[in-house]
């Protein structure tokens, strides 16, 4: 487990801690178990994008906000060397942090690639109307979005409210790299 994974078992588990849940009432919030959540939680098993979506939802932050909060301290300039990168153990769905993170400024960009053939499913919103800019960079992707699917290619821009669930979908002949700007 690499020193990221560490920050966010630990940031996970405080998490629950700051809302005095018990490991029984988060699974329950986030239909994650209980033994997946302890494991999770003691850094047994990093976390898929899906369970990480789930527990944000059970915990009204986003993924960005969430990722944030294990990040080191603001730095004004930060290279690709040194962006912070996550890979879903499940999906090798790769998420890196392009800008540099800070609890006073709300924007986001992230950077994420998604192998051909590959879904990535989110049942709800940490927060409902949170807006996103998605503009792809290379290959095709499939985007489910407040019960609307859009075909982007390499140039498309899809802007968009999240209020609910949404779908990440690559084509069997192609994976998918784009920027998602987040504007909290």
């Amino acid at each position: 487990m690499d020193d990221i994974e560490k920050r966010l078992a630990a940031r996970l588990s405080s998490l629950r801690s700051e809302r005095g849940w018990s490991l029984d009432e988060l699974a329950k919030r986030s239909s994650v178990s209980r033994a997946s959540l302890s494991r999770i939680e003691n850094g047994e098993v990093s976390p898929t994008a899906s369970v990480l979506g789930k527990l944000c939802v059970a915990f009204g932050v986003t993924l960005s906000r969430l990722m944030q909060m294990v990040e080191e301290d603001f730095i004004p300039l930060i290279t690709r060397a040194r962006q912070e990168v996550w890979t879903d153990p499940e999906t090798g769905y790769r998420r890196r942090l392009v800008s540099p993170t800070s609890r006073n400024l709300s924007g986001e960009v992230l950077e994420v690639e998604i192998d051909a053939d590959t879904r990535i499913e989110y049942a709800g919103t940490p927060r409902d109307g949170l807006e996103h800019h998605l503009v792809m960079l290379e290959g095709q992707l499939i985007m489910e979005v407040n019960h609307q699917s859009h075909n982007l290619e390499a140039g498309d821009c899809l802007r968009y409210q999240l209020r609910g669930g949404n779908v990440f979908q690559t084509p069997r002949h192609s994976g998918a790299r784009y920027h998602l700007f987040i504007v909290e």
